[in-house]
């Protein structure tokens, strides 16, 4: 088995692992990427074509992250020559009271407006009017945001790996799960079925498989995981365009009642509308449990909802998909971004990044990531994003 030595080792070589690793060859660092399965694959949280990009948030830092993310985006697409971000807007409208995953629609307003970033506020009769959808209670409010985009998100992954293979101090190594991770005085010793690596520091980005890695250093983080579905429903009007969009609803007896969409896109059945539930009736154990199979009683509460409330389309799913999450079960922790518990060897270079929907800072955390592991801190503020020790759970 071969041993080769690195300042850092990426493991997962998803969206933010290569954006990472992008990052840390920018700055000629010799680094590894570490992927379990083969790169751009589906099995993890950086599954599916498309994402949603969007500034609405119930948080100010977290429109702030979003704000800094874009010029990070403007970098990528100058990159690779073609647009990642197709701009449609971002609507959210629904029940004002209702506070869901997403948020809370009169927080996001006020968060919008605390940043000076510009959005409309709507009633449910403008909604219906500018943006094909029908059937909507009187109650209902929203707003629509303008810098709201669809990720190209398989282009984007696609990029990332493309640049990430024209560093000279960056090597991809696929079908490389971890086995062991010994620590030899300062070192870490990184053992996988392809051989056996050395490294000064690690960057642990997993996805949903996190534990799977943190386990090896007898520490773990508490989370939920989610096989989210995803439907395509064809388009009966081709003229009829949505923005990226959500609903706040309340729940429907015991199932969630929250759903999002997407403009029909070049890149991803352009003859069709994805819409996807924000929810799942049933989440499962541990990443393994995961299936490429949506939930039908998931895809039949999207169905009905597309066909008592969006306009110029059918009525049926013609096309699905599936994605692996984890969500953290920390109270007000989307995203997790820390170094590991100062109980662990060395824990003041590894850092490891957790949980969350995050596509739409991609490659932001790529640049707050390999800052961290390079330089032990990064000019983004963190602080809202770290776990507190006292949620890692030792064994």
């Amino acid at each position: 088995m071969k041993t080769e030595n690195y300042d850092v080792i990426v493991i997962g070589g998803g969206a933010i692992g290569l954006a990472t690793a992008y990052q840390l060859g920018k700055r000629k660092a010799k680094a590894l990427v570490l992927e379990q399965f083969t790169f751009v694959n589906q099995l993890g949280s950086s599954a599916g074509v498309s994402r949603q990009f969007r500034i609405p948030y119930p948080d100010e830092y977290m429109v702030q992250m979003a704000l800094d993310a874009q010029p990070y985006w403007d970098e990528l697409e100058k990159e690779t020559g073609t647009s990642l971000l197709d701009k449609v807007g971002t609507l959210w409208f629904g029940d004002p009271a209702v506070h869901s995953t997403e948020g809370n629609i009169a927080e996001a307003e006020a968060a919008l407006k605390a940043l000076n970033v510009p959005y409309t506020t709507l009633t449910a009769k403008e909604i219906e009017e500018k943006y094909h959808f029908k059937n909507l209670p009187e109650t209902y409010t929203g707003l629509f945001q303008p810098d709201g985009a669809s990720i190209n998100f398989k282009a984007t992954i696609e990029t990332l790996l493309n640049l990430c293979k024209k560093e000279e101090t960056v090597q991809l190594e696929e079908n490389s799960p971890v086995l062991k991770i010994n620590q030899v005085g300062e070192l870490f010793e990184i053992e996988t079925p392809n051989g056996i690596y050395i490294t000064k520091k690690l960057s642990i980005i997993p996805g949903p498989y996190i534990n799977s890695v943190i386990n090896l250093l007898d520490f773990k983080i508490e989370a939920t995981y989610w096989n989210m579905s995803s439907a395509y429903f064809k388009k009966n009007d081709p003229n009829i365009q949505y923005p990226t969009w959500f609903v706040f609803q309340n729940a429907v007896g015991e199932n969630g009642n929250q759903f999002y969409g997407f403009p029909s896109v070049d890149w991803d059945h352009p003859e069709y509308i994805r819409v996807a539930p924000d929810f799942v009736i049933e989440p499962i154990e541990e990443p393994s449990d995961r299936t490429l199979i949506p939930n039908p009683q998931e895809l039949g509460y999207t169905a009905d909802w597309v066909k008592e409330h969006m306009t110029g389309l059918g009525t049926e799913p013609e096309y699905t998909s599936t994605c692996l999450i984890a969500l953290s079960k920390i109270p007000n922790k989307e995203l997790l971004i820390d170094f590991a518990p100062k109980y662990v060897p060395n824990h003041q270079n590894i850092v490891l990044y957790a949980t969350g929907w995050a596509a739409k800072f991609t490659p932001f955390l790529g640049k707050i990531m390999a800052d961290l592991v390079l330089d032990g801190h990064t000019d983004f503020d963190i602080t809202p994003f770290q776990l507190g020790y006292k949620y890692f759970k030792a064994f």
